[in-house]
């Protein structure tokens, strides 16, 4: 039984009691669900275990902790994922699906941290800033035709439908040039992953 609980290397052993309180040996502490799911963010390998029958319920704790955070409105998991999962169990796929999940969540990570890496160095023309100046030249553009005289005085003036045409255009423009980078900010993401 007690033999049974054991970590391997630097895996931290927790404990689960009948009274549904977990304990952590490594720092000779009770946790909570919340303290595991730190413990999972902060990259600390564990394992739990029955305290009575030695048998390891890491699986069930952390389901346990992603039916708290869903309950708890950090909803993650589309409502159509949820459904497509229920269905593979008992479908002859069923066997196949841990080691696909696990593999697209280790692609995922992998492409998560090149696209961090790309940010944190400077990507040139930062596809972010160029989004955001254009969204904001399109307000501004539209303020101007359905507001005229917003820029300028407060008065309309008579040549407001000219000036909404003027500023339709470089709206046009601008949003050529977010294709544009787009365009270019995909190709580099294609570089990244390969």
């Amino acid at each position: 039984m007690a033999g049974e609980m054991k970590g391997g290397g630097d895996k931290v052993v927790i404990k689960k009691y009948a009274n549904r309180r977990l304990y952590n040996t490594a720092s000779s502490s009770y946790i909570t669900l919340d303290d595991l799911a730190k413990m999972v963010r902060e990259n600390v390998d564990f394992a739990v275990y029955d305290a009575k029958s030695g048998e390891e319920i890491t699986h069930s704790i952390l389901t346990q902790i992603i039916m708290d955070e869903e309950a708890n409105g950090e909803q993650m998991l589309p409502v159509s994922f949820l459904r497509e999962l229920i269905a593979m169990y008992g479908n002859s796929m069923q066997s196949l699906m841990p080691s696909y999940l696990e593999a697209s969540m280790d692609n995922f990570r992998q492409n998560q941290s090149k696209i961090r890496e790309a940010f944190e160095k400077g990507i040139a023309n930062n596809p972010l800033t160029a989004i955001h100046e254009t969204n904001m030249a399109m307000m501004r553009a539209a303020a101007e035709t359905f507001m005229p005289g917003v820029a300028g005085s407060a008065k309309p003036s008579r040549t407001a439908a000219p000036a909404a045409k003027q500023a339709a255009n470089p709206a046009d423009t601008e949003l050529a040039a977010l294709r544009e980078q787009m365009a270019a900010m995909q190709k580099k993401l294609d570089a990244l992953s390969k």
